[in-house]
């Protein structure tokens, strides 16, 4: 029943074939050999197979889990350097007809306060996360065909793409947003999204179907379905992710790997993003009653191994993970999070009390942005908030050319600094602009490209008169 290129949820993510490999795994996790062969393998930059990989996720002989770390450090440090790309979620409206069972936005939920945003009320919003620093967002918004309409979420994505507040814009929009059609992916394509995200939350369907008991999201198929009707809407942008802790993680760890092949082998590009978020506790959600929740030590295999079998995808982690988790998983293959985060409707411009908390999950890192990016300069890394790949048409498989061939290094690290330069000279406090600029000094000079460094010095020099918005 397995087919890799078929458009059937069933049968490019095929039940039989996750079993088959999570069965091969755990009888070749001794497998030393096996196992030091998989690694060389890795090492070409050319990817893994999910059977491969679950062999080496298996694998706890301590010296050959430290080479995977090693390895998924080296690619990690070839494709994306010490670059972290900065963004925060807009939650627009919290009204939801699903009954999802791990997600207080549930319909029977009675306890937490619903909302939407009014187009005005989006103009503070997006203000406020402009006078932070962020040029990145990513709208959420729950499944409402009433209250949330897809013209809802256009008409939303045009006013944030409008409002230009002192130097402050915003220059990428990603939509996660339900399952839909093709004609309506082709809607948002129009609009000018930058990548569509959807989760798929557990790709064991029996569960799956458990876990969504009514509403339109309780179809497996049409909801796993939804990439490939993305792709035919033209959105080639697309991010994957499972909500770890809601089935148990070897499964849903092939599935997710399965789902990055199939795109791959049907579309000639995979997923532009995969996220690794946890299940956590908001609202009426206990998430210590979920029986599949993960350690920290799992998940940090889980990102390492993710990361070494497909080098070419950023990956992806929200402030449901604490500090130290994040710092962990930083190295590992992370090169995507957010930053000064709000997970309630309206929780940027105005403080929610208490009682009444609109949040789908509860925030673990509580740091301002300005704070993340002290920390992540601290550790050596540059916050970057570049947006130039999507506006320049860099998307799909244009941008996987020029990531595997090296060449996106030539765009990536001076637009991340003169975007860094940026944050330094609007919003950023004295000590992160301390920091920031040393960096800026030591990077520039690693520039490989002698005329891009030449162009890219002018344009930190154009900034620093007041000019904006230059990108490779």
């Amino acid at each position: 029943m397995y087919k890799i290129d078929s458009q059937k949820a069933e049968e490019f993510i095929c039940h039989e074939e996750i079993l088959d490999t999570l069965a091969y795994a755990q009888s070749k996790s001794q497998d030393k050999e096996l196992i030091r062969s998989i690694i060389e393998k890795a090492r070409l930059c050319k990817g893994l197979s999910h059977r491969e990989a679950a062999v080496l996720l298996e694998c706890n002989d301590p010296e050959l889990v430290e080479e995977i770390y090693h390895l998924a450090r080296e690619i990690k440090q070839k494709f994306y350097g010490n670059r972290i790309v900065m963004f925060a979620p807009l939650y627009l409206s919290n009204y939801c007809v699903n009954s999802c069972t791990y997600c207080p936005y549930h319909a029977k939920n009675k306890t937490i306060a619903r909302k939407k945003l009014t187009q005005e009320d989006i103009r503070r919003e997006v203000i406020a996360l402009q006078d932070m620093g962020h040029k990145r967002l990513a709208l959420e918004a729950g499944e409402d065909p009433i209250h949330n309409p897809l013209e809802y979420i256009l008409e939303s994505i045009q006013t944030i793409y409008s409002i230009k507040h002192k130097n402050g814009a915003i220059r990428r929009v990603n939509v996660n947003i339900a399952a839909t059609t093709v004609e309506n992916y082709r809607r948002l394509k129009e609009a000018g999204i930058g990548t569509y995200i959807l989760f798929q939350e557990t790709y064991h369907k029996e569960n799956y179907e458990k876990l969504h008991p009514r509403g339109p999201k309780s179809n497996y198929a049409y909801h796993t379905e939804a990439m490939d009707r993305a792709m035919q809407g033209g959105i080639d942008d697309v991010g994957i992710g499972v909500l770890f802790g809601l089935n148990t993680y070897r499964y849903d760890f092939v599935g997710l790997l399965m789902h990055a092949e199939h795109l791959e082998a049907t579309y000639g590009v995979g997923p532009h993003t995969i996220s690794v978020p946890r299940i956590c506790s908001a609202d009426d959600i206990d998430a210590s009653t979920f029986e599949n929740a993960i350690s920290d030590e799992i998940f940090q295999k889980i990102v390492a191994v993710i990361r070494i079998s497909v080098p070419y995808t950023g990956m992806i982690i929200s402030t449901r993970e604490s500090q130290r988790s994040r710092e962990k998983v930083l190295a590992l293959g992370v090169s995507q999070i957010s930053g000064g985060s709000r997970t309630s409707v309206g929780g940027y411009a105005t403080e929610e009390l208490p009682e009444e908390n609109s949040a789908q999950f509860d925030v673990s890192d509580h740091r301002s942005l300005d704070e993340i990016v002290a920390w992540l300069l601290k550790l050596g890394y540059i916050p970057s908030f570049c947006t130039a790949c999507y506006r320049e048409g860099r998307t799909g498989d244009r941008f996987m050319s020029l990531v595997k061939t090296g060449q996106i290094a030539n765009c990536c690290a001076p637009n991340a600094l003169m975007t860094l330069q940026e944050y330094l000279y609007d919003y950023a406090s004295p000590e992160t602009r301390r920091l920031a600029e040393d960096m800026i000094r030591k990077q520039m000079e690693e520039i490989p490209n002698p005329a891009i460094r030449k162009r890219a010095l002018e344009n930190l020099e154009r900034i620093a008169e007041g000019k904006r918005d230059f990108r490779f």
